[in-house]
């Protein structure tokens, strides 16, 4: 199987400090938004962070494998938050290459309202459901989804990693096929883009990175009142499936490296950045390309 993929991440027009962090290590990739305030939103955030990092390079990841780091991650963020009057605590919302199975498959992991939508078949699908108030009024079938973004409670998750909670992720499994792309981000996309410009983009046949720089882009274009983290992620070959991607992956990110080439061995994930981008390919889901400090990860507009 042949995967390429995209992060960028950026502080927004409004804020002052990023509190996202992202994680593109495979076989994980996740998003997680923190909340507290700047003294714990960002510290939260790169507490999950830390700890899905110790899945990286790994082949046997799967559900249970997630849910134990995630309950690593939710005592990590109470011990942060223990003097903060606030508290801290983070949405995370990710996918994990499971490869164990008879199947090649992405186990996508949600709590919060952070987002992993697929895009198969020139058709774009919100894989996770909102932990949220709006989503509950929504589901209840007394506001609109159209109304949700803009209601004023659209910021009131009803779940998160912290405030002395137990974890309760949500879990689905995407099948890969060649030619997918899956697309993981924080709310301050998708309160800026609504679905049809998020299809749009994924439709263009650009590059991940390219789509990733265009979608955050967009979001900063219109309005961008939050923090922005995008990853996109394209499956180019899977097993026992002849057809080929169409994304334009030579243009601009991947360069049909190896990941050993293309990242040195240190942790790849970026944490309080104000506009970074980073990108990658590999053909092998059990190599280990990691960095924290990763000269592949560059600098947009600002220091990174």
């Amino acid at each position: 199987m042949t995967l390429a993929w995209a992060a960028v991440s950026d502080v927004g027009r409004r804020r002052q400090a990023n509190e996202d962090s992202v994680i593109v290590q495979p076989p994980v990739f996740a998003v997680a938004d923190g909340m507290g305030g700047h003294a714990a939103g960002d510290l939260a955030s790169a507490a999950v962070v830390d700890r899905l990092l110790a899945l990286a390079g790994r082949d046997d990841v799967d559900q249970g494998v997630v849910g134990d780091v995630l309950v690593l991650a939710a005592h990590d963020i109470d011990d942060l938050g223990e003097h903060l009057p606030l508290g801290a605590g983070t949405t995370v919302t990710g996918a994990v290459l499971d490869v164990a199975g008879a199947e090649p498959a992405f186990v996508i992991f949600n709590v919060g309202d952070s987002r992993v939508y697929s895009f198969v078949g020139n058709e774009l699908a919100q894989v996770t459901h909102d932990h949220s108030v709006v989503q509950e009024l929504v589901d209840q079938g007394l506001l609109s989804a159209a109304d949700a973004e803009t209601h004023p409670e659209s910021n009131v998750v009803t779940r998160a990693l912290g405030f002395h909670e137990a974890p309760r992720p949500d879990y689905w499994s995407v099948p890969l096929r060649a030619g997918m792309r899956l697309l993981l981000c924080s709310d301050g996309l998708t309160k800026e883009l609504p679905a049809p410009r998020l299809r749009l983009h994924l439709a263009a046949r650009l590059s991940a990175a390219e789509t990733a720089s265009a979608l955050v882009d967009a979001a900063l274009a219109a309005g961008g009142r939050d923090n922005i983290t995008v990853i996109v992620i394209d499956v180019l070959e899977a097993p026992g499936h002849t057809e080929r991607s169409v994304y334009n992956e030579d243009s601009t990110g991947s360069r049909g490296r190896s990941w050993h080439d293309v990242f040195p061995r240190n942790p790849l994930c970026f944490r309080g950045s104000r506009t970074c981008t980073c990108w990658g390919r590999a053909a092998s889901p059990t190599s280990s390309c990691t960095s924290r400090t990763c000269p592949a990860v560059r600098s947009r507009s600002r220091s990174c």
